[in-house]
């Protein structure tokens, strides 16, 4: 058999993908948008998706589809229940940015909490060179170490996060939350952990369980020192609630790398604001260049397993 393989998406994978070791064809498209997706999955028998959405109505339209292959690791975007109804398997990619988000979480974390954006912008403004001294403490400085670190979500990303902020002398502490629980892994009650942490990083999936995990009442039990990461899904934190929290001071500065729309919308809520103990970057905490290059391999990884039989990373 030959099989037809149809990456909706390219463009949000910037790494090479090497040719799949069985008889195929590839298409390719910088992106698909929804009214296009049925023709160009017209006769494939595997589809490439990392946030094209592929829904009920459009996979009933394919029925010779066999396999989804996320490149991404969430698969909200895949109607799994259809999937499974109708023998489609899915599969998706894990453990490739256990350093790459960690280590962007701490960026965010050191950034917020050494005010360097304030720093940065007062320097720029000509403060320092209009002080009689060599330096000037306009804003406070908090160390890590001796500090409380907050995560939720104890999987590989949320482990290693933790391994970081050990070395670095923070208390960790991991928030209970539903199943599954990592072996060796002790919890915190959540109001505790909102109550005791210095940073809360969220490392948990998207589910009907954890939207809008964090909303104004979560935000208003923190510390006011303390501040937000969300390196993992928009919709865990109510984006309305962080604006306000943020603009009252309930909370000293968040970290976001996720939207609930992305790319956002003019009249997004924080990207409109302009506070520098909001810093905003662009979905790209998983995508170091050793983190894609990871991705790709197990990328193709899946897709043969699945030809030959033994597929791997199953969702459905």
């Amino acid at each position: 058999m030959v099989h037809h393989i149809v990456f909706l998406d390219r463009a949000t994978l910037d790494a090479s993908l090497r040719a799949p070791r069985f008889d195929h064809t590839l298409e390719e498209y910088a992106a698909t948008d929804a009214a296009s997706v049925e023709a160009r999955l017209r006769s494939a028998t595997i589809a490439i998706t990392n946030k094209v959405p592929l829904r009920r109505e459009v996979l009933e339209k394919i029925p010779q589809l066999e396999l989804i292959a996320m490149a991404a690791t969430g698969y909200d975007v895949v109607d799994v229940q259809y999937c499974k109804a109708a023998g489609i398997t899915v599969v998706n990619i894990r453990d490739y940015a256990i350093n790459t988000v960690p280590e962007h979480t701490f960026a965010l974390i050191l950034a917020l909490r050494r005010n360097l954006l304030n720093y940065r912008q007062d320097v720029e403004r000509g403060r320092w060179q209009s002080v009689n001294q060599f330096c000037f403490f306009d804003h406070p400085i908090r160390d890590l170490a001796g500090a409380t670190l907050g995560i939720v979500g104890e999987g590989s990303i949320g482990r290693a996060t933790s391994a970081i902020g050990k070395a670095f002398g923070m208390r960790v502490l991991f928030a209970d939350h539903p199943p599954p629980k990592a072996a060796g892994v002790e919890f915190t009650p959540f109001a505790e952990v909102l109550r005791e942490s210095d940073v809360l990083t969220l490392h948990c999936p998207l589910t009907e369980h954890t939207r809008n995990l964090i909303g104004l009442d979560e935000l208003r039990r923190m510390k006011p020192s303390a501040v937000l990461i969300n390196t993992a899904r928009g919709g865990l934190v109510d984006e309305r609630a962080l604006a306000q929290a943020l603009s009252e001071g309930a909370i000293a500065g968040a970290g976001v790398d996720v939207l609930a729309t992305e790319p956002p919308r003019e009249d997004d809520i924080l990207s409109g604001l302009r506070m520098p103990n909001l810093i905003l970057t662009p979905h790209i905490a998983w995508a170091s260049q050793g983190a894609m290059r990871d991705l790709a391999n197990q990328l193709i990884d899946n897709i043969e397993a699945f030809v030959s039989g033994t597929p791997v990373n199953v969702v459905v």
